[in-house]
């Protein structure tokens, strides 16, 4: 039995320009978030924004059980599914050619912990990056 649930209503680039903040559950980080449960720090890069952005998905592909949902110039989402329980997490980047980082927020659907796999996530597609 696979546990995939919905897809929130909140992905995408929100008004604020910036990627929805996380919920108050312990299962979501964002480089947006300022507080030590939720902050993490953006991704780096020294090329041409296209150039990050396709390394970026190159990174994202190569991971395993991974869906790539939509994609622009400077905004990429990808739900990553988990092997046994097939529990999805939502994963955004958004690029900011002005600070040369691109953002990240990654948080699972269901249930309230995530064990700390959305932090890990994060840092494994930051060590494939640099």
């Amino acid at each position: 039995m696979k546990f995939p649930g919905k897809q929130p209503t909140n992905i995408g680039i929100q008004s604020s320009g910036q990627l929805a903040p996380c919920p108050n559950t312990p299962n979501c980080v964002s480089s947006y978030s300022k507080d030590a449960e939720h902050g993490i720090e953006p991704l780096g890069y020294n090329s041409t924004p296209t150039e990050a952005m396709a390394k970026l998905k190159i990174v994202i592909q190569n991971l395993e059980r991974t869906q790539i949902i939509e994609e622009k110039d400077n905004y990429l989402y990808a739900q990553f599914t988990t092997p046994l329980m097939g529990f999805v997490d939502d994963v955004e980047f958004l690029l900011d050619d002005t600070a040369k980082v691109i953002h990240v927020r990654s948080a699972s659907r269901l249930g309230k912990s995530d064990l700390g796999v959305n932090r890990k996530r994060v840092e494994t597609i930051r060590a494939e990056l640099s």
